[in-house]
């Protein structure tokens, strides 16, 4: 039985307000310090990588991606495509290019997917929009040499959601290497009675289908050959850490499929991504090496 059922609002609210367990600051500046680290992240990977900024991915407005190429003339670029968090409602492309600073040098393209956060996106048009951004990407650089997913919170919820994918329906059939699912949501019902819902208005049965945890049938069929992560912060909310232990679990005991839960210390839900502008940060580490790049 889940534990969240037993919670009255306020205590969910709380385990899911990922600002309130930060050790290092308020929760205002824990919030402000997270755009701050993403934005200027960012702009310093701007000035270091050629960029394509705002390619279409789709025909709506939000349909864009920002590209940062690395100046190199080796036949072997692997590509990770970043999808950001921020509840589904919050941050976009725009402070989601920083972990190409230690990227780019090695060789590796990033690229950071637009996609129209709520209320003018619900859920199932994010789903919808993030699943067509790799196939766009996969027809534009046929000639990489491996494509792999990195999504924190929110984003790794739609990163699981894109190795969750019948790709039956699409016009390619993506190969993921690999994939880092970064202090992500992964079951959806239990915000659907927080603060969090209120922009998303999903029903249960929305909440439901895009949940991964309900997709893990699915997943196998997809991505059998994806190496995925898991990780979480030592400072994230205890139903948080709930999130990525119970995903993990369900994932490592599906035969075939390759799982690794990363239990990342002295972190929190913010700190845990922003770090990744660090070449020798661990997750960093852990990527480069997942591409024979380190």
């Amino acid at each position: 039985m889940s534990r969240w059922k037993d919670m009255n609002k306020d205590e969910l609210e709380r385990q899911f307000s990922p600002s309130q367990w930060s050790h290092r600051m308020s929760e205002d500046d824990v919030i402000k310090s997270h755009v701050t680290a993403l934005k200027e992240g960012t702009q310093l990977a701007r000035g270091l990588a050629q960029t394509l900024l705002n390619v279409p991915y789709g025909e709506g407005e939000g349909e864009k991606l920002d590209v940062y190429v690395p100046t190199t003339t080796s036949l072997d670029v692997p590509l990770v495509i970043y999808l950001h968090g921020g509840y589904w409602q919050f941050l976009s492309k725009e402070e989601s290019g920083f972990m190409a600073v230690p990227l780019v040098h090695k060789g590796v393209v990033v690229v950071a997917v637009g996609y129209d956060i709520a209320p003018k996106g619900n859920m199932d048009v994010m789903v919808s929009q993030v699943r067509r951004s790799v196939v766009s990407v996969v027809q534009q650089y046929s000639h990489i040499s491996g494509l792999y997913l990195c999504g924190h919170s929110a984003g790794a919820h739609l990163a699981a959601m894109i190795l969750s994918t019948d790709w039956s329906q699409y016009s390619v059939n993506p190969q993921i290497k690999g994939a880092f699912l970064v202090s992500g949501i992964y079951d959806l019902l239990p915000i659907l009675s927080t603060y969090v819902n209120e922009p998303l208005k999903m029903t249960e049965e929305v909440a439901l289908r895009n949940s991964p945890s309900q997709l893990v049938p699915q997943l196998k069929l997809s991505s059998s050959n994806c190496d995925i992560v898991v990780a979480m912060a030592q400072n994230d909310s205890p139903e948080f850490r709930k999130q990525s232990e119970d995903y993990y679990k369900a994932l490592e005991s599906t035969e075939g499929l390759k799982v690794t839960l990363e239990d990342v210390p002295n972190t929190d839900h913010f700190n845990i991504i922003e770090q990744l502008v660090d070449g020798d940060y661990h997750l960093t580490q852990l990527l480069l090496k997942m591409m024979g790049k380190s």
